[in-house]
C-alpha cells in the first residue's frame, strides 16, 4: 500500500519546515497558496502540488495538515464556503496550531457526523526543529486515529506524546505555553529590576547559567538578551498573547483560579497595545526595560 496523500494549510515559519519534512520523506504533498509565496514555490520545487483552496485540497489528499493561527481560522478552513468539508470526503485532519480546546472538542463532534477525522497535535520547539525534524508533537485523539497519523507526524518530529482524547493536545500545549510565556515575563521583569540596579544582563546571566534556574527556553531567550540573535525564538508576542487569552478561557470553563496566567496575558497584553506584537518573544526584556525607563542593550550596541 503506497503512502497516504498529504494536504498541509499554513506554511509561515514553522509549517514551511514541517512540509518541507512531508514531501522530503516520500508523502504526495499538496500544499495551499499562501500569501508569502517564497514557501509556496519552494516546495513546488520539492516536488509539491498546489491547491486554490482548502476544498480543491481536500479533493485531492486523504490527510490534512493544520498550521494556522488558532481556532478562528481553523474553522474558516474547515467550514467556509470552499472549505475542506465541502469536498465531502472522508478525511482526516490534523490540527497542529495552537487551538481553544473547547473548539477543538466541538468541531470534531460535528465533523465525525460527516465522516471527517480532526485529532488535535500542537507543537513545541521552534521553526529551527520543524527544519531539522525534531519537533514535540502533543497529539490528542484515540489510539486508531494516532497511529493512523503518526507515520506523516514522524516526518517532522522527534517526539510524538500521546495526550489522551481529542482536545488534551490542545489543552497540553496550552499549558506548556503557559509555562514559557510566563518564563517570558518573569525574566522580562527581573532583568529589568536588575538593570534599574545597575545589574547588567550578562551580570544576571553569569549567576543564572549552569545554575537550577538555568533551562533550554532560558538559553533561547538569552539568545537575543544577549547576542541579539532576532532568530533565536521566532515567535511572534501577539501569538503569545492569543495563547494567555485561550488559557484564561480554559481556566474560566474550569472554575480554576489563574491569577499568574492573568499576570502573565497583561504583561502581553502591554507589548501588543504599545505596538510591539510582531516583535518575538525575547524582544518582551526590551519592551518591558523601556517601558520603566530603562535599556538591557549592552553598551557596545548603542
Amino acid at each position: 500500500m503506497g503512502k497516504e496523500r498529504v494536504g498541509f494549510i499554513g506554511v509561515g515559519l514553522m509549517g514551511h519546515g514541517m512540509a518541507a519534512n512531508i514531501v522530503g520523506k516520500g508523502f504526495p504533498l499538496t500544499v495551499m497558496g499562501h500569501r508569502n509565496r517564497e514557501p509556496v514555490e519552494d516546495l513546488k520545487r520539492r516536488g509539491a502540488s498546489e491547491a486554490a483552496t482548502p476544498r480543491e485540497l481536500a479533493e485531492a489528499c486523504d490527510i490534512v495538515v493544520l498550521c494556522v493561527t488558532g481556532s478562528p481560522q481553523v474553522e474558516a478552513v474547515v467550514n467556509g464556503p470552499d472549505g475542506l468539508a465541502a469536498a465531502g470526503k472522508p478525511l482526516m485532519i490534523i490540527d497542529c496550531s495552537t487551538s481553544e480546546p473547547s473548539a477543538t472538542t466541538r468541531l470534531a463532534t460535528e465533523l465525525e457526523g460527516k465522516g471527517i477525522t480532526l485529532i488535535d497535535a500542537p507543537l513545541g520547539r521552534t521553526p529551527k526543529d520543524a527544519w531539522e525534524g525534531t519537533l514535540d508533537v502533543m497529539v490528542g485523539g484515540t489510539s486508531d486515529q494516532i497511529e493512523r497519523a503518526r507515520p506523516v507526524l514522524e516526518t517532522f518530529a522527534g517526539r510524538v506524546i500521546e495526550t489522551g482524547p481529542v482536545g488534551t493536545g490542545h489543552t497540553m500545549k496550552l499549558l506548556n505555553n503557559f509555562l514559557s510565556m510566563g518564563y517570558a515575563a518573569l525574566y522580562a521583569e527581573a532583568l529589568t529590576l536588575g538593570a534599574k540596579a545597575g545589574l547588567t544582563p550578562t551580570v544576571f546571566d553569569s549567576v543564572v547559567r549552569g545554575g537550577r534556574m538555568d533551562c533550554g527556553f532560558y538559553q533561547t531567550f538569552f539568545k537575543w538578551v544577549l547576542e541579539r540573535d532576532p532568530n533565536a525564538h521566532r515567535f511572534a508576542i501577539r501569538n503569545g498573547f492569543k495563547d494567555m487569552s485561550y488559557l484564561s478561557a480554559f481556566a474560566n470553563a474550569a472554575g480554576v483560579a489563574n491569577p499568574m496566567g492573568a499576570a502573565v496575558r497583561n504583561s502581553f497584553a502591554v507589548a501588543v497595545t504599545t505596538g510591539h506584537g510582531d516583535d518575538y518573544v525575547p524582544m518582551l526584556s526590551d519592551i518591558t526595560a523601556n517601558l520603566a525607563g530603562t535599556s538591557l542593550v549592552p553598551e557596545a550596541d548603542d
